[in-house]
């Protein structure tokens, strides 16, 4: 006996009108209505809102990081009596410029001793300015050679002091 079957005659004809299953199209990564089209749209216009209030901050606060970056070369300057003394010299010069860069010219340009002094403490924000700091910006232009016998400690405390002012001074009127 033949284990395989005689061929059917209709099979093969069935068979070979089979093709493969055919697939639907690919699902689009569009959107399928407007609604979601208007929400991506949104979306995209509040982060460009975003981006563009980062950068025009960004671009307004460039004068503190100048600042920053140049009271970090005099806070490590202050190490050695002449490197403090530089540095405390040139201090009441960096938070002058700090301030002309914020406020108009005719509202800084002309302030000196405890007018300047009162204008730092004045427009501090969140930033303290004790009374040795408030002094010292007081006097510093007046007696420069003063500077010379202050110790490190005061000198870092006067450093931190302009720090926190160039940091958190607050610029609206």
């Amino acid at each position: 006996m033949d284990p395989t079957p005689a061929p059917d005659p209709m099979l093969d004809a069935t068979l070979r009108q089979m093709a493969d299953i055919a697939l639907p199209p690919p699902v689009s990564m569009m959107p399928a209505t407007w609604g979601w089209a208007a929400l991506m749209a949104a979306v995209a216009l509040v982060l460009a809102a975003v981006l563009c209030n980062w950068l025009r901050r960004r671009a307004r606060n460039r004068y503190r990081r100048e600042a920053l970056a140049e009271l970090s070369h005099l806070e490590k300057a202050i190490d050695t009596p002449a490197g403090r003394r530089h540095a405390l010299q040139s201090l009441p010069m960096l938070l002058k410029r700090t301030a002309l860069a914020a406020w108009q010219r005719e509202t800084v340009a002309s302030l000196s001793g405890e007018g300047w002094s009162d204008f730092l403490r004045a427009y501090a924000g969140t930033a303290r300015i004790d009374d040795e700091a408030h002094r010292f910006f007081a006097e510093s232009e007046y007696r420069p050679s003063a500077l010379a016998s202050t110790d490190e400690a005061k000198a870092r405390q006067t450093l931190a002091a302009a720090r926190q002012w160039i940091e958190a001074h607050d610029v609206r009127p």
